[in-house]
């Protein structure tokens, strides 16, 4: 094919605020984990798919499957949808305690 550009499991963004590896970011409608640290505006490769442990709201429990939001505002994942943005489902349950603050989402890669 001469119109193939890449696989695009990773594609290079504009972080819209500074990241560090690891960290959740939103550009537009396209959700992803930060593959290394970035400032604001500068550009970070970011993963798209895969399942990575991410800061989630505490104090909320998580069930298998259940589908997971981006809280774009507090930058952590939440079951919340009320505007936020669905980039994954659970893979492990979380229980609710107020440090219960890391949840393992499987990114869902579409938007």
């Amino acid at each position: 094919m001469k119109n193939y550009v890449q696989p695009g499991n990773t594609i290079t963004l504009t972080a819209p605020y500074a990241v560090t590896s690891g960290d959740g970011l939103l550009v537009g409608s396209i959700f992803g984990v930060a593959a290394g640290d970035a400032a604001s505006g500068e550009p970070v490769e970011t993963a798209l798919v895969g399942v990575f442990d991410l800061t989630k709201v505490g104090s909320q429990a998580w069930t298998v499957g259940a589908k997971v939001y981006w809280d774009d505002t507090n930058k952590r994942t939440t079951t919340v949808s009320t505007d936020n943005t669905l980039i994954g489902v659970a893979v492990e349950a979380v229980a609710n305690g107020a440090g219960d603050t890391i949840g393992r989402v499987r990114l869902n890669a579409s938007f």
